[in-house]
């Protein structure tokens, strides 16, 4: 199979326990400079001598490269997780995500169409559903208000992979992530930099008061997730992979003062354009259709992440 985005936080994530389960993976990777490329390189490096993992660096806009990997490895199926992400970055520059977001789904798409390749798992985002006051969010929703540039084009690039479905009888299942944590998180994403403040004794910028709440979903749950969005392609659908028990960002902070033993010095500034209110899975369909049930509670994915933040030092 080809996944795109291998390099990432998820992807190398995802790769690592498609190789421990015995499949064969492409990874096509840029190694873009969102943040830094070594993070990304050291993401990977113990797969690059697999035998059943082969590494190409490349990007998800060039459709002539896309076809010749889907010709040239006999691909299958593809998880398509390469994107440009971030709410607020992509409020500053619009057209970058436009243009990696939705056409480069729109380039693997097309690459598809030209191979024969049938089936595609898709990552979208919980951002689609905007300041939705409908809680639990739930597929069935209307999701027509986006509120960042982010949630526009990963709404965009779902239309894109229902019309593919509906033209060309792709087999697609799209996932909407709820903020991913765990070992290897970005480090911009709130959990890493509040981790890494807390123990240098730097201050924590929270925007707002602390009372957005999110829907902390830990890495291996949105792993279990994926793969069986995989393991289960046949026709269109959509899934929420969340934790579905949102937390308050103060009491989040709470939390990771506790797992670190150390107190935060907080400063509070006005709340961010783009930011929603809330985030909250209603994984009832994931759950009939894909056996998702997540099984990491955030006080113990903390734990863990602590943990894992420790032997990185």
């Amino acid at each position: 199979m080809l996944l795109t985005g291998v390099a990432g936080f998820i992807g190398s994530s995802l790769c690592d326990k498609l190789i421990a389960r015995g499949d064969s993976v492409v990874g096509l990777d840029n190694f873009d400079d969102f943040y830094s490329p070594a993070i990304k390189r050291q993401n990977v490096e113990l797969l690059r001598n697999h035998s059943r993992f082969t590494l190409i660096e490349g990007d998800i806009r060039d459709t002539a490269l896309l076809s010749s990997l889907l010709k040239n490895h006999r691909i299958d199926k593809i998880v398509h997780l390469a994107a440009r992400a971030g709410v607020r970055p992509s409020i500053k520059d619009p057209g970058l995500y436009v243009d990696v977001n939705v056409r480069g789904t729109l380039s693997v798409l097309e690459a598809m169409k030209e191979t024969d390749v049938k089936n595609l798992v898709f990552a979208s985002s919980s951002s689609v559903y905007g300041n939705s006051n409908h809680v639990p969010f739930s597929e069935s929703q209307i999701v027509d208000f986006p509120i960042s540039p982010y949630a526009a084009t990963k709404k965009a690039a779902e239309l894109l992979c229902y019309n593919y479905h509906h033209l060309y009888g792709f087999n697609i299942n799209c996932l909407r992530f709820f903020t991913v944590y765990g070992p290897r998180q970005r480090p911009e994403m709130a959990i890493h930099k509040f981790f890494r403040q807390i123990l240098s004794g730097n201050k924590i910028v929270l925007y707002g008061d602390g009372g957005t709440s999110r829907d902390y979903t830990y890495i291996d749950d949105i792993i279990d997730g994926t793969l069986a969005a995989l393991d289960r392609l046949e026709g269109f659908d959509l899934f929420n992979l969340g934790g579905s028990h949102p937390h308050k960002l103060i009491e989040l902070v709470r939390m990771i003062e506790n797992v670190c033993d150390t107190k935060a010095t907080i400063e509070f500034l006005p709340q961010q354009p783009g930011d929603v209110e809330i985030t909250f899975a209603d994984i009832t369909h994931a759950g009939k259709k894909l056996n998702y049930f997540p099984k990491v509670s955030l006080e113990k994915g903390l734990t863990f992440f602590r943990a894992w933040y420790g032997e990185r030092k």
